[in-house]
C-alpha cells in the first residue's frame, strides 16, 4: 500500500508533466478565445473589441450549416463504412490460409500513409475521369467514366477517409474477434445453428465493445478532416467542413476573430460529440 511519502513523491516527479500539458492546451485556447472576441484582420486594418459578433456572424452564416451538414455526414459515412468493411476483412483475415501473416501486414499498411499523399493517390490514379483505375473499369464495361470530385465531391471525399480509417478498424475488430472462446462457436455448429445466427447471436455481440472504440477514437479524428479536401476539391458549399471553413475565414479572408469564434465552435461540437462518445462506451464496458 502506498504511503503518504511515497504518494507525495508521486505527484511532485508527475508534476511537470501535467503542468507542462496543462500549459500546452490552454495557453492556446485563452488565446483564441481572446482573437474571437476582436475584429482582427491581416489586411492592415485596425484591430478593436467585436465582443460576441463573430459568433454572431459564424453562426448566421449560410456556410456555417454547409459546414456542419458535411461534417456531420462524412462522420457518418465514414464510421459506416470502416465498420462494416472492418468487421468483414476481420472475419476473413480470422481464417486460417496460407500467407495470413502477410495478408494482415498488407492490410494494415495504407493506415501508415500520409493523408495527403492517400488523398492524391485517389484522386489521380483511383477517380481521375480520365487516367483513373475506375474510368478503366467503366469503359469496360461500356459505361462512361465518372468525375467523381465534380459530381459527388462529399462521397469521394468519404471513400479515401474511409479507406485509410479502415486499417484501424480491422485490427481492433481482429483482435476482438481473436479473444472469442473456439468452445461457444463449436456448440453453437453442433446444435446446428446457421452462420448469420452465429454472427448476429455470438460475434457481433462479442464484438460490441470493441466497436464502441473504433466509433470513439474515429470520430474524434473525423471531425477535424483537413487534408483531403484541402488536396482534392480546396473547399466549396459541397464539400467543406467545420474545420476547412475555419481555414478559409482565417487564410483566404484574413479573418482571424472569425476563425477563432469558428475554432471555440469547433471545440464545443467535438466536446459535446465525444461527452455523449464516452458516455456509451462507458456504458459498454460496465455491461
Amino acid at each position: 500500500m502506498a504511503t503518504l511519502h511515497t504518494r507525495t513523491a508521486a505527484r511532485f516527479m508527475v508534476g511537470p508533466s501535467v503542468i507542462l500539458l496543462f500549459i500546452w492546451m490552454i495557453v492556446p485556447l485563452v488565446m483564441t478565445i481572446y482573437y474571437s472576441l476582436l475584429n482582427y484582420k491581416l489586411d492592415g486594418t485596425d484591430i478593436t473589441w467585436a465582443g460576441l459578433s463573430n459568433y454572431y456572424y459564424f453562426f448566421t452564416d449560410p456556410a456555417f450549416f454547409y459546414a456542419l451538414k458535411n461534417s456531420l455526414l462524412l462522420v457518418a459515412g465514414s464510421l459506416v463504412i470502416t465498420l462494416v468493411g472492418g468487421i468483414l476483412l476481420a472475419l476473413l483475415l480470422d481464417q486460417p490460409f496460407w500467407g495470413q501473416g502477410i495478408v494482415r501486414l498488407l492490410v494494415i499498411a495504407p493506415f501508415f500513409v500520409m493523408p495527403t499523399v492517400s488523398a492524391l493517390v485517389w484522386k489521380n490514379m483511383m477517380m481521375n475521369p480520365v487516367n483513373g483505375l475506375f474510368a478503366w473499369l467503366a469503359k469496360l464495361v461500356g459505361l462512361d467514366a465518372i468525375d467523381w470530385f465534380a459530381h459527388w465531391p462529399l462521397l469521394s471525399i468519404t471513400l479515401i477517409v474511409a479507406w485509410q480509417w479502415l486499417p484501424f478498424a480491422t485490427l481492433i475488430l481482429l483482435t476482438a474477434l481473436q479473444s472469442l472462446s473456439e468452445e461457444q462457436k463449436e456448440a453453437a455448429e453442433m446444435d446446428g445453428a446457421p452462420v448469420l445466427s452465429m454472427f448476429f447471436y455470438i460475434i457481433l455481440p462479442h464484438l460490441t465493445r470493441a466497436i464502441t472504440v473504433v466509433i470513439l477514437i474515429e470520430t474524434i479524428f473525423l471531425l477535424s478532416v483537413f487534408a483531403e479536401i484541402q488536396v482534392t476539391t480546396q473547399g466549396g458549399e459541397a464539400s467543406s467542413n467545420i474545420p476547412y471553413l475555419v481555414f478559409s475565414l482565417a487564410r483566404l479572408d484574413n479573418d482571424i476573430g472569425g476563425a477563432s469564434a469558428g475554432g471555440i465552435v469547433a471545440v464545443i461540437i467535438a466536446n459535446i460529440v465525444a461527452f455523449f462518445l464516452v458516455r456509451m462506451i462507458g456504458k459498454n464496458l460496465e455491461a
